[in-house]
């Protein structure tokens, strides 16, 4: 215990000492950026920023402004489908943001729905095209045995005991 010491921070002198005396070798401190509420074009959530950030994201994103979520998903398709440039994957993803927010949002269960809708046609089509019917070498859904046999087993085990 006797090597502990308790720390105070500079900041707080510094404050301290601006506060109350007009010292110029002190000199001053940086002034904070004014934070305000900005809605994201693409998904329309609001977020905290400052205004150089919203400047930055406008410049960086064709004069649309979109919050740090949507700009991960704009890397994230510029990545996935090679030599896209950053406008087409900016308009892709806002196309994908805009059918959710009409769609999506609206009606939760019919969007999941027809997401499992098109992931079974995905499927049903790599199975045709594939001379196996099996899906394990695409990465898509294969059928797996059926658990029904140890169900039974299971239930007639219980009734004898």
């Amino acid at each position: 215990m006797e090597t502990l010491q308790r720390t105070k921070s500079d900041i707080s002198t510094v404050l301290l000492h601006t506060k109350h005396c007009n010292d110029p070798s002190i000199g001053s401190l940086p002034t904070l950026s004014e934070i305000e509420l900005a809605k994201c074009e693409c998904c329309g959530m609001t977020e905290e920023c400052t205004a150089e950030y919203i400047e930055e994201m406008r410049d960086k994103y064709s004069g649309k402004l979109i919050c740090g979520l949507c700009a991960e998903a704009v890397k994230e398709e510029m990545e996935k489908k090679g030599g896209r440039t950053r406008e087409e994957a900016l308009e892709e993803h806002m196309n994908a943001c805009v059918k959710f927010n009409k769609f999506g949002r609206a009606y939760p269960i019919l969007y999941q729905a027809d997401a499992v809708k098109k992931l079974l046609k995905k499927s049903s089509s790599a199975r045709a095209n594939n001379s196996k019917g099996t899906l394990l070498n695409k990465g898509g859904l294969a059928r797996s045995s059926s658990c029904m046999p140890a169900i039974t087993e299971d239930m007639k085990n219980n009734l004898r005991n």
